[in-house]
């Protein structure tokens, strides 16, 4: 038996997974995909359910911006305000595309004002993001955009082309076969899993940290179980952390990612792809309160290219090991169950 089949079918058979999959592609080929427990306590999850996945989403929206800037309609030191002149207020005018998507634009959280503004309410949070002082200066520190990065990618992208983020990425995962998602369109809405919290903590552990309470706390809700639920949060854009997506799906861009002539880096052309994996910003992370050094879009160390997201999603592509992996969880809790995972295939 595969390691990582274990490993989810104890978690499944210790009642601390309800429902999950993992996929791992080695090779060009799938080596395991296993799914446990159920997408809404009844149907059994397979291989095409999809679920929230929280900042997972980030490398996906920093990938539609830099299509535009394959196409010429940016540039990645081009000043923001360039496209977006209402963004040049209160310090920000020097602020480039580079430094929105490697996480150092100062902007890691929506103001206090956003407190009392719905989560799909576009248009307020982009005005408010225009007009807000940075945390720091542009270029100078990096902190986890939680929540803005989608919604200042997606307005970036629309003043440089006119289209909107989501329906530009979902015109490009289609175009390559990626089961990812993200705006849920209605058709799919069926196999989207319900997420259930699996940690005590949970959300308190985050809006009460001095860090996370402002980064994921305004606007509200993006942490309650029955506003993620509902079709309303499934079919808006939130860029940011409002991905659904498969593990097959995930697991399948992070196999094509690094490769020279594969889909990713034929989209962006060589000089643009290296500069979507290659480092981009390190420092201690603001938000994380730990080393990072991002891209731009993704994590990256010795060890993996990769993505997690609040309440235990991630997926991969491992240096040593030359696999993709992703492993998706209903379950919101801590990341133990996906380290476990990633345990288990780095010892093969």
């Amino acid at each position: 038996m595969h390691p990582v089949v274990s490993i989810l079918d104890s978690f499944a058979a210790d009642g601390s997974e309800p429902g999950a999959a993992v996929c791992v592609i080695r090779d060009g080929e799938v080596e395991v995909e296993h799914q446990v427990g159920t997408r809404d306590g009844a149907v059994p999850w397979d291989p095409a359910t999809l679920v929230m996945t929280y900042s997972v989403a980030k490398p996906f929206a920093a990938l539609t911006v830099l299509t535009a800037v394959a196409e010429g309609a940016l540039g990645l030191d081009q000043r923001v305000a360039e496209v977006w002149p209402e963004y040049a207020s209160a310090g920000k005018a020097a602020t480039t595309v580079r430094q929105v998507l490697a996480h150092s634009a100062g902007l890691a959280c929506f103001p206090e004002a956003a407190a009392d503004v719905p989560y799909d309410d576009r248009a307020a949070l982009v005005a408010m993001l225009a007009a807000a002082p940075p945390e720091h200066e542009p270029g100078a520190a990096v902190a986890e955009h939680a929540l803005t990065y989608g919604h200042l990618c997606d307005e970036i992208l629309r003043r440089a082309t006119g289209d909107d983020l989501a329906d530009r990425f979902a015109a490009i995962a289609a175009a390559h076969g990626w089961d990812v998602h993200l705006r849920v369109s209605p058709a799919d809405l069926g196999r989207v899993a319900d997420v259930v919290a699996v940690d005590a903590g949970w959300p308190a552990s985050y809006l009460d940290d001095p860090r996370w309470g402002p980064a994921l706390g305004r606007p509200p809700g993006l942490l309650d179980i029955d506003v993620l639920n509902s079709e309303r949060f499934r079919t808006c854009s939130f860029p940011a952390v409002a991905l659904h997506a498969s593990a097959r799906g995930l697991a399948r861009f992070y196999a094509d990612l690094m490769s020279p002539d594969g889909a990713v880096a034929t989209l962006l052309g060589p000089a643009l792809h290296a500069a979507y994996v290659g480092t981009a910003a390190t420092g201690r992370d603001r938000v994380l309160d730990r080393e990072v050094t991002w891209t731009l879009g993704f994590q990256v160390d010795d060890e993996e290219i990769s993505m997690g997201g609040a309440g235990g999603s991630s997926a991969w592509w491992s240096f040593g090991g030359s696999y993709a992996a992703a492993y998706v969880t209903r379950g919101l809790g801590t990341h133990d169950r996906g380290t476990a995972v990633w345990e288990a295939l780095e010892q093969r």
